[in-house]
């Protein structure tokens, strides 16, 4: 067993089993393992497994930098295919129910194996982790893992600080301080009175209660994408914005062990095809690892993009069992000889190393549901995008997209609008996406953006700077505590 002296500053991050939150979860625990910490990521045994199977992750500690990374996952209380996991209103209780006491113990055992937590980073699906925290008395932090904007809205509507849609009037637009005006449709639909999968917004809900204890707010952004909201929510709340994480990690190549990954699917090889297509001329089409569109939409989509004649790239997941069984859905099938007319030009996988996929240069446009991850990843590799939401924060984020950062072309509007884009529609986006004045516009824009989020995420710019901050304030935090183990240990030796 190490000295007290020699004790690594160990930080224990906690979120969510998704890929949209293990991700940014990842590449935060990089970042700081680079720096010399030593970290701890845990989510649940099941999501755990799917990590393992996909070879994104491994059974032992990656060293990354000067640093470490390992993982500790806590059993949910469910056999591995129970369908219960796709009910979030029966499944993010029973996260609390069994996560609660799970990462209490792991805390305890820890610090048993003189191995204490510094720092406890929690997660806005996990609001409970910073209960724990502040029953055991160790600082922490939260992993804001949707744009700052977003925040505001949860902020402001847990303080009922303005007036949002509600039973009564469900067609109520928002005004918020150094926001926009947000329609009806444009706030995260989780706190809309007819939105699905309310508990989601219930649960973040829940962070608000706890704003105080977090001694920071840490987000996946950058101060030039979201300057007012960020100057107004920090006269609020101790908000870090630290993004784009991706564009901050930098490894050298005989460090392959960091090449860790929040993908629950192992990915697949596209890169000697990309290589293959000449610069700005293939359509992405990716919908990230939950969102599953209509059979009729994607019908609907493979003729736009056949008569296109773009070539294109289509991330299509395979459809668990669970959610197949549990949500009614059945496994997308393309059109009769689809892939016949589409030949060279089209290229289907079953998943894609996305942050790679949009820094390659044959990428001409992304066709998103404009999840925050898939937002900040093609804002930062200034790709244009056709912006098809569906649900949660999607449906704000596409609004700053199109309307604020003039990077994206809207094709809907959400779980709301319900309305199904058809094939000449969606082929005329297309086009408008990749040749004439409005891609020229488009195309301007999202360099501006790349810009920007690489000056933020250099060595001296604001996030870099961010998270530098960070570390030495959880080393200042990690050098107390070590300091009062010592004087403990002394006292009870000299008391013997």
């Amino acid at each position: 067993m190490p000295a007290v002296s020699e004790t690594p500053c160990h930080v224990f991050l906690v979120t969510f089993p998704g890929q949209g939150h293990m991700n940014p979860t990842i590449r935060l625990g990089k970042k700081l393992a680079s720096k010399g910490l030593y970290i701890t990521i845990s989510t649940t045994s099941e999501f755990g497994l799917s990590l393992k199977n996909a070879g994104s992750i491994g059974d032992q500690p990656s060293p990354v930098g000067s640093g470490f990374i390992d993982f500790e996952f806590w059993d949910d209380g469910w056999e591995l295919d129970d369908p219960r996991r796709r009910d979030l209103d029966l499944y993010m209780p029973q996260l609390q129910i069994t996560g609660k006491p799970a990462l209490t113990q792991m805390l305890k055992s820890r610090a048993g194996e003189n191995r204490p937590v510094s720092c406890l980073i929690g997660n806005p699906f996990v609001p409970w982790v910073c209960d724990v925290a502040n029953d055991i008395g160790i600082p922490c932090s939260v992993l804001w893992v949707q744009s700052c904007s977003v925040f505001s809205i949860y902020y402001h509507y847990s303080r009922k600080s303005v007036d949002f849609p509600s039973e009564s009037d469900p067609y109520c637009d928002v005004q918020l301080p150094s926001l926009p005006l947000l329609k009806y449709d444009e706030i995260p639909s989780f706190l809309h009175p007819h939105g699905q999968y309310k508990v989601i917004g219930r649960s973040i809900l829940q962070q608000f209660r706890n704003v105080s204890i977090p001694f920071c707010i840490l987000m996946d952004t950058f101060e030039e994408l979201e300057r007012d909201i960020i100057k107004h929510m920090s006269t609020i709340c101790p908000i870090k914005p630290i993004g784009p994480l991706f564009k901050t990690l930098k490894f050298s190549d005989d460090n392959k062990k960091a090449d860790l990954s929040g993908d629950f699917l192992k990915a697949d090889d596209c890169f000697e095809w990309l290589d293959s297509k000449a610069p700005n001329s293939v359509i992405y089409i990716s919908f990230g690892s939950i969102v599953h569109l209509s059979q009729k939409q994607i019908e609907e989509m493979a003729h736009a993009l056949v008569n296109s004649g773009f070539s294109f790239l289509w991330v299509m997941k395979p459809l668990s069992k669970d959610m197949a069984d549990c949500l009614g859905l059945k496994q997308h099938v393309l059109p009769d000889g689809f892939l016949e007319k589409a030949g060279e030009r089209g290229k289907i996988v079953k998943w894609s190393p996305q942050q790679k996929v949009l820094s390659h240069p044959s990428i001409a446009c992304f066709v998103t549901h404009c999840g925050w991850n898939s937002s900040v990843e093609a804002l930062s590799s200034g790709v244009p995008l056709l912006v098809l939401p569906q649900w949660g924060d999607q449906v704000t984020n596409a609004k700053f997209l199109v309307e604020e950062y003039g990077v994206g072309i809207r094709l809907g509007r959400g779980e709301s609008e319900k309305r199904l884009v058809e094939r000449d529609e969606f082929e005329q986006h297309l086009r408008d996406a990749i040749v004439g004045v409005k891609a020229k516009e488009l195309r301007e824009n999202a360099l501006k953006w790349k810009i920007a989020a690489e000056k933020a995420a250099a060595d001296g710019g604001p996030s870099e700077s961010n998270i530098q901050e960070l570390v030495e304030e959880i080393r200042k935090k990690w050098s107390t505590q070590m300091s009062d183990i010592h004087n403990l240990v002394v006292n009870n030796v000299d008391g013997a």
